[in-house]
Parts: C-alpha cells; structure tokens; sequence
C-alpha cells in the first residue's frame, strides 16, 4: 500500500488518499478532537468498502461501489497513521478510537470483525475503543452476532462504542435518505438491549439531522429505552450530494446555546442523554468529515464553498 495525496494539516486532521497493488484507491483519515491534544484523544477513521452501495442521500461515498477490502488491506490503513507518529506501534493516548466510517457500510464486510480481533494483539494501546457505526443492513444479523460475541470478549466496561444511524424518526422518509433494506425500530431495540452491558457505553442513536426531517421522542420511546440508548445528532455536513438532494442542515454549527434548541430539549425532556456533536468546521473545508468523499470532489464540475477548499497535495509514501 502507498499513499499517493493528502490533505490537511497536523493539529486538526489528514485526509489520505491510498493505493493498494491491485490498483484500488481507499480513503483514512487521522483527526484530532480540540482543545485534546493528540494524548489525550486521537481518532482514526479507516474505510472498509471501495465507495459504498447503500447510497444515503447526504453521503459522498455512495455509487462508487467496487468490492471489499480484506482485512489486511483494512489493517495497512490503520499501521500507516500508527507507524507514522508511533513507530513501536505504543500508542499512549487516553483515548485511542478507530472508527470504521470513512467509506463503506461496515456490517457488509466481514472483515471488518477480522480487524477487530487483530487490533489487540497488533497494538500496546491501552486507551483503544473502536467505533462501529451502521444503519443495520438487512441480511447482517450474523455479522451483529459476532460482534456482539467480540466485543464482550476484548472490548467490555466502556471500550466500545457502537452506534445506529438512524437520521430521522419518519420511516417513509429514513427510506428515502437511507435507500436499503434495512433492520426496523423494534429489531434495532432488540438487539443494543443484548449488546449493552453495565459498564459499557450506551448503545448511540445517530441523527445527522436535516431541515424538515423529524426527530420526534415519542416514537423513539416506543422502542429505545433511555436507560440503553443516546441520542446524537450532528449537523449535515456540506457535501455534493446533499446539496443535489436539496437537504439542509437542521443543526447550525456555529449556533450559540444549542441545549435550548427545541428539538434538544424534548429529547432531554423525554429523559435520553444528548449529545450535540457539531465537531469542527474547519474540517468540513479539509473534507475529513462524515459524509466527504474526496475523490467525489475532484471529480466535480462546482466547488461547495464551504466544504473541500483545502488544497490536496500529491505525494509518495509506502508502508514496508
């Protein structure tokens, strides 16, 4: 694997476009969460399909499809951003997180849970907490199953963090944005009632909120008990497609006060825990966060005045 252009910069976040041997490009990324420096939190994000076939509307990854990389070709992203700032592979960071959300639906590559059992073994990291995030494919119950069996094997009392992607409580309307088959409201419930153990971080409920689509807490009480379940949202990040979808950003992430927002209220009223993670803007303009695909923005005709205006740097490195 070598990695052939980046973007970025060191105290916010790099963006790496790789190569592997059969010619495939994938995209990781490394970001900070500030004012953390790097050892008190370093996140990394890998990719664990070339592009994605699920196509959610907000996303840039969608419709470029073209296979699954193996667990090796998941695990080189990973050592390239370790080996380049921990040579020993000793990551000394309070938290350590590796998210496995920067293309690709994980759920739909088994290989993903190959990389989980292997990141313990392949790193002195006692901080390390990895991150799934899936609208829950249908189809996957055998991959939620290991998961399940992983995590409580190597990753108990807190050291996991797993997550739905729900995105709205209109199911009419999920199906537009999310346009798959998928697990429903009561299959979800079910299952983060199994996967959540005392001591473990609460299963997380994902709104990447747009204009118009409701987050009502009444009909997620009907199934997400707010003893089990988190409620995030986050803003929609400027991407290509959601402005070809014509979807807004509900959340504004430069909005003082954002714990009176009525919709965040309600929520709390209801009785979850809410997590407003508006993350930082600059990396909208790097094109580091959820939903940036670089390769979408090189290859359009416009330019999205405030997402990927940093410059993208070829370059040469390869992982021995």
């Amino acid at each position: 694997m070598k990695v052939i252009a980046k973007t970025g910069k060191d105290d916010m976040a790099f963006v790496y476009i790789v190569e592997y041997e059969n010619g495939k490009k994938l995209e990781c990324v490394e970001s900070l969460q500030p004012p953390f420096t790097r050892d008190e939190k370093w996140i990394l994000l890998t990719s664990t399909m070339h592009g994605c076939p699920v196509g959610c509307k907000m996303c840039d990854a969608g419709g470029y499809f073209h296979g699954k990389p193996t667990a090796e070709e998941i695990l080189e992203q990973i050592d390239f951003m370790v080996v380049n700032r921990y040579p020993d592979r000793r990551v000394l960071s309070k938290q350590f997180k590796i998210q496995f959300a920067r293309m690709g639906e994980p759920a739909l590559n088994d290989a993903v849970l190959d990389v989980l059992e292997e990141l313990p073994k392949r790193y002195d990291a006692p901080g390390l907490m990895p991150s799934i995030s899936s609208v829950a494919p249908k189809g996957t119950d055998a991959f939620f199953e290991r998961l399940l069996d992983i995590k409580n094997r190597l990753y108990s009392g807190g050291h996991f963090q797993f997550q739905f992607s729900i995105h709205t409580t209109d199911l009419a309307l999920r199906d537009e944005l999310v346009p798959v088959k998928k697990w429903d409201f009561e299959k979800m419930a079910v299952f983060g009632e199994r996967f959540y153990e005392e001591g473990d971080r609460k299963v997380t409920l994902n709104f990447a909120l747009a204009q118009g689509q409701p987050l009502d807490p009444e009909v997620l009480k009907k199934y997400f008990s707010p003893d089990i379940f988190l409620i995030k949202i986050t803003p929609l990040n400027p991407t290509y497609r959601a402005v070809e979808n014509n979807l807004e950003t509900y959340i504004d992430p430069n909005e003082q006060n954002i714990d009176q927002n009525a919709v965040v209220k309600a929520l709390k009223e209801a009785g979850y825990d809410v997590i407003v993670s508006i993350g930082e803007v600059e990396e909208n303009l790097i094109g580091s966060n959820c939903g940036q695909y670089l390769r979408r923005h090189m290859e359009a005709g416009d330019n999205l005045s405030d997402g990927y205006t940093y410059e993208l740097k070829e370059t040469l490195l390869t992982l021995d």
